[in-house]
């Protein structure tokens, strides 16, 4: 064999050899890092030097050498298995596209989450709400000189920069000229590490993250210090409501209140104890986030084990039983009308967005995902032994994630009245009617006031039971309450002597409507403070008042004694719920604008369309909408709809055209 062709195996061997020493152990990209003296990393404040060789999904090297690498953590690096910060020796876009270009990055080993995904579902959270600044999240198997440690999570370090915390980066030093009012990145912090100082009022540990303290001049700790004791200030005076000279005029409202709300949902009990913010440059308002070390969040941690909160944080909020830090600061903030509505109504919203179903798919896309590095990081580390202050310990890594998403349902759902239960209370309005028919509810059965012949009795809410639909309609001060069915309006028809308490318990029933006739005349009395009312006559004085509380269908509704107990017995109390609007004499619906468009209905064919001389102007939806309010379906107003299976009735059509809605309603 010749010199050459040897030469050339040889090197083709090293080659191979070389390629396979950087293999992935998983689906995962591998991340080998090789410290240059062949000794592991035992300290958290100096770094060594390393190389780094990191295999992505596809099997291709990116070699990057003279890289530095220290320990990181608190409680963490105290563990078997330890986080490491790296930092490259120029700024690398070590995750790519989209992603920060900097020299420094954490290496998360998430010992203390058995699912290994708490952190990662948290910035997944972060970016469903409208918070800006949420950590990357990048797993990957870890070889520390040669040696397998397990599954590793790639983040971004906190601080300011593109992708990162984005705000302004101040000049160093600042000039006397220069505009000192930001960018800062702060944090509260238990830990009382770096740059820190206490604030005025609730002595909170606040670290200035940025500028960093090599750079930062007295200027400008004075200023920020100055500013945050100005929130605190404003936060604890009597007129902290206020929403100009209290403290709202310092924080932003839905960074504030989304920040929260995850801080909750994930019951982070170190969520107040660690604590990002950050104001920006000419901006008066304080932003909250990042959000940041959630490994032991979503009830992964037994220190709040007490006889009141029944060892779990499912039936508890965070306000209430996590650490010390921000959370005088929330406690405060609860005693605020306006946060108290803006937390409650902000959850709504998210849940109706499919907050918890968005969770759980994160959770299985990210267990799906780690399937294969999870069992090897297991075989190194084991999976049924406390490493910190895990609530439960499971024999396998599927019981760990059940339970995860198991609390995420739970807690939700206690979440969802907890907050409802802190809004505040307030009195219900008068009566104003509007275009429907109502259902008038007993507060006590949650059954309808419905009639039979001239009857008035109760019966199960149903929508679509006419009988239990009423036009209530203003007359001079009083208000006129007509049945949908027959036509008649509701009456006292009490005889003799009468008054508030006398000759009382007569049942109610219908006559033929009349305007002048004050037994058919009432007033609306709104009581206590969630939406009822009495139903008080006009004539008689009496109220409107189910017959002993019975929730049997057809106990009737008598005329009844009105006094102090009228705002109490919940026999006498009543919901006024909308129940469909008010139908308009039917028309068959044909040139409804002229000049742009037509609607018709063909009672044959039984098929609504749009006609038009200019068919391309025919670009919006329109709805069908049957008359208790329920919509049946929608139509591009370039095609047609069947209203074939539909049964016999009245619907409405609406439509937007140039911001305004539109509709008609038709009888089938």
């Amino acid at each position: 064999m010749k010199k050459s062709t040897l030469l050339f195996l040889i090197g083709l061997m090293c080659s191979i050899v070389t390629y396979a020493q950087w293999d992935q152990k998983s689906n995962l990209p591998a991340l080998y890092i090789n410290t240059f003296d062949g000794a592991g990393i035992y300290s958290k404040t100096d770094y060594k030097y390393c190389k780094i060789n990191y295999a992505d999904e596809e099997g291709h090297i990116t070699t990057y050498d003279s890289v530095q690498i220290r320990g990181r953590g608190n409680s963490t690096w105290n563990m078997p298995k330890k986080p490491y910060r790296i930092k490259f020796n120029k700024k690398e876009k070590f995750l790519g596209t989209g992603y920060a270009k900097t020299k420094k990055w954490t290496l998360l080993a998430n010992a203390a989450d058995k699912t290994m995904i708490r952190n990662a579902l948290t910035f997944e959270m972060g970016k469903f709400t409208s918070l800006k600044f949420n950590p990357a999240a990048k797993f990957v198997d870890l070889i520390l000189n040669g040696y397998y440690q397990g599954t590793y999570q790639i983040s971004d370090q906190i601080d300011v920069r593109p992708h990162r915390v984005n705000i302004t980066e101040q000049p160093v030093p600042p000039s006397d000229t220069d505009d000192i009012t930001g960018g800062y990145l702060l944090e509260v912090d238990g830990f009382r590490d770096g740059n820190w100082f206490s604030t005025q009022y609730k002595e909170a540990p606040v670290r200035i993250h940025y500028p960093d303290e090599d750079d930062i001049v007295s200027a400008q700790t004075e200023y920020i210090r100055n500013y945050v004791n100005e929130f605190e200030r404003a936060l604890v005076n009597t007129d902290f409501t206020d929403p100009t000279t209290g403290y709202r005029a310092y924080v932003d409202s839905a960074s504030l209140i989304d920040w929260y709300i995850c801080t909750e949902v994930s019951a982070n009990i170190d969520g107040f104890y660690s604590t990002y913010f950050y104001k920006e440059q000419g901006d008066p308002k304080l932003y909250w986030g990042p959000l940041w070390d959630y490994d032991i969040a979503y009830n992964n941690d037994y220190r709040i084990r007490n006889e009141q909160y029944l060892s779990t944080t499912v039936n508890s909020l965070m306000a209430d039983i996590a650490y010390s830090g921000s959370k005088a600061w929330v406690n405060r903030m609860w005693e605020d009308p306006w946060f108290q509505k803006l937390v409650s109504k902000r959850y709504e919203e998210l849940l109706n967005k499919g907050l918890v179903e968005y969770l759980h798919r994160k959770i299985d896309s990210l267990t799906t995902h780690l399937d294969r590095s999870q069992q090897l990081n297991y075989e190194r580390w084991g999976i049924n032994s406390r490493v910190y202050h895990e609530m439960v310990l499971y024999s396998s890594y599927d019981q760990y994630v059940s339970d995860l998403k198991q609390f995420i349902t739970d807690h939700c759902a206690y979440l969802k009245q907890a907050f409802a239960d802190r809004k505040p209370i307030e009195p219900t309005p008068p009566f104003v009617p509007e275009n429907y028919y109502y259902h008038i509810v007993n507060a006590k059965t949650s059954k309808a006031i419905d009639t039979q012949e001239s009857s008035v009795m109760q019966y199960s809410d149903d929508p679509y039971r006419e009988s239990e639909d009423w036009e209530i309609k203003k007359v001079g001060s009083h208000f006129h309450i007509i049945n949908r069915s027959t036509g008649k309006a509701l009456n006292d028809p009490t005889q003799g002597a009468v008054g508030p308490t006398t000759n009382v318990g007569t049942p109610l029933n219908t006559a033929e409507a009349d305007e002048t006739d004050q037994r058919q005349l009432w007033n609306l009395i709104p009581q206590g403070t969630v939406g009822f009312y009495n139903l008080e006559n006009v004539y008689t004085q009496h109220i409107a008042n189910l017959s002993g509380g019975s929730f049997d269908d057809y106990a009737t509704i008598l005329s009844y004694t009105s006094d102090s107990r009228n705002g109490e017995s919940q026999n006498r109390l009543w919901y006024i719920n909308p129940n469909g609007e008010l139908p308009s004499t039917p028309t068959d619906i044909r040139n409804i604008e002229p000049e742009d468009y037509a609607l018709a209905y063909n009672p044959k064919s039984q098929v609504l369309h749009f006609g038009s001389e200019t068919p391309s102007a025919l670009t919006f939806t329109a709805n069908v909408i049957s008359a208790n309010g329920t919509q049946i379906g929608a139509f591009k107003a370039s095609e047609s709809f069947s209203m074939n299976a539909l049964p016999s009735g009245v619907y409405i059509v609406t439509w937007n055209v140039s911001g305004k809605t539109r509709s008609a309603k038709f009888l089938k």
